[in-house]
């Protein structure tokens, strides 16, 4: 598995706030989906609310 480095912007009260986040996927897609649960379960978001602009493979994780 690899790992993604994520960022966009996600929808709060006062406009936008922009994050960054790592995560562990087998390809893009699925981590693009990770970051749109994880969001979504922390900031009690909807998919619509947030705005991935960048997902870069990073270096792979030895285990």
């Amino acid at each position: 598995m690899s790992q993604f480095t994520v960022t966009g912007r996600f929808q709060t009260r006062d406009g936008f706030a922009e994050f960054e986040t790592t995560i562990e996927a087998e390809n893009e897609n699925v981590a693009r989906e990770h970051a749109y649960a994880e969001l979504g379960s922390q900031h009690n978001l909807k998919r619509t609310q947030i705005e991935l602009e960048d997902v870069v493979e990073s270096e792979e994780v030895t285990a």
